[in-house]
């Protein structure tokens, strides 16, 4: 057992200064004074000026390594465990993304099931950017409703170069697979979107929508602050129903395009749009590639990091002076409503005991996942497999 002693509780609701008491993985009590209990090895934590938050969902990661726009040298590795620790992220989402040609689905389950294995909370989605998407059974749906780790479909890239440009119907009929797979395994059933530099981005959706009995919530649309009119156009799309993602790690690489996170996200509230209907992932793993707009070659390429969304929630709060309990809800409650992870995202009873004690500069002093302890005192306690 662990006693967590008069934490400042975000749930992330600011709630004030509790105790919690986790066993067996899970938060089994949120009360203004706990005493240990009697007779069993429990250890204490005093928190006293520090804020208790939910772990961090990152959403979007191409945890099995992704790249090669510029060729075999530039296939990135795949995800460690240290990074997200150093992340504070307790929940990871994989996919596969632009190669669905030399790379497969196989090795994003592998790796995810290797995550579980090294302490932390996984799933994944199938599929890459490509329609006809690979999958394991031939079908999304049947992925999804077979397969435990697999949660929905993607990402699928529109308006982007790289794109198999789908047709309406094509994207009707995987999506409407991925919703049936979705009810049928008690799943989200969601489809990833990968958004491109393409002016209206949004418009193969709202044509889905048009011709289909779909719902915009039915996607997850990810990249939609890549340059000003992604922004502006998502803006018009969060009012239609539909959810936004930012992507947090393609900034600082190119500022010239990209909005930066925490500002997008003071700009989609000024807008209106309800911080529940805001994600932020970081897209880690992924390349971050920059093409020349006129002769389509490769000029510059980076690598993402999911700490990009610790920093960026950070700025939220001290960069653009919202609310902690704001910043909190893109990594937090919002992708585990949107992706159907039922004991994810909030500090609550009976919900998983993933968590983080941030000190008031909102550096994580110590994180759980499931209970058990990845870092304390600022100091990570654990390494993946193959990690020194």
């Amino acid at each position: 057992m662990i006693l967590i002693k008069q934490a400042e509780i975000y749930t992330p609701d600011l709630i004030g200064v509790r105790d919690v008491l986790i066993a067996g993985g899970k938060i089994i009590a949120i009360e203004n004074n706990i005493e240990a209990p009697k007779g069993v090895k429990c250890e204490i934590v005093d928190a006293k000026g520090l804020k208790l938050t939910p772990g961090l969902i990152d959403g979007h990661v191409h945890i099995a390594g992704a790249g090669g726009e510029g060729g075999p040298s530039s296939r990135t590795p795949e995800l460690q465990l240290s990074q997200l620790i150093e992340a504070g992220v307790t929940t990871v989402i994989g996919c596969l993304g632009t190669d669905g040609m030399t790379r497969n689905i196989e090795s994003v389950l592998m790796k995810t099931k290797a995550l579980r294995a090294e302490g932390v909370s996984a799933w994944m989605f199938t599929g890459s950017y490509q329609i006809p998407t690979p999958t394991l059974t031939g079908d999304v749906g049947r992925d999804i409703a077979l397969i435990e780790e697999i949660i929905g479909v993607g990402e699928i890239a529109i308006s982007d170069h790289r794109s198999s440009v789908p047709t309406t119907d094509e994207l009707i009929r995987l999506t409407e697979h991925a919703r049936v797979g979705g009810m049928l395994g008690g799943k989200a059933g969601i489809v990833n979107i990968h958004l491109g530099d393409l002016e209206d981005p949004f418009r193969p959706l709202f044509l889905a929508i048009e011709k289909s009995m779909l719902k915009l919530n039915q996607f997850l649309p990810t990249h939609c602050n890549r340059n000003d009119y992604t922004l502006v156009s998502a803006i018009e799309y969060a009012k239609a129903g539909g959810y936004v993602d930012i992507t947090t790690s393609s900034y600082p690489y190119f500022p010239q395009y990209e909005v930066k996170p925490s500002t997008a996200v003071k700009l989609l509230l000024e807008a209106g749009i309800p911080i529940e209907k805001i994600t932020f992932t970081s897209d880690a793993c992924g390349s971050l590639p920059d093409f020349n707009p006129i002769t389509g070659e490769l000029i510059q390429l980076e690598m993402g990091q999911p700490s990009s969304n610790i920093r960026e929630m950070k700025d939220i709060v001290n960069v653009e002076k919202l609310s902690l309990e704001i910043a909190l809800k893109p990594l937090t409650s919002n992708p585990a409503t949107i992706l159907k992870l039922k004991n994810k995202g909030k500090i609550e009873v009976g919900k998983d005991a993933d968590i983080l004690l941030l000190d008031d500069k909102l550096e994580i002093k110590f994180m759980l996942a499931m209970g058990v302890f990845m870092k304390k005192d600022y100091k990570p306690l654990k390494r993946g497999s193959y990690e020194k």
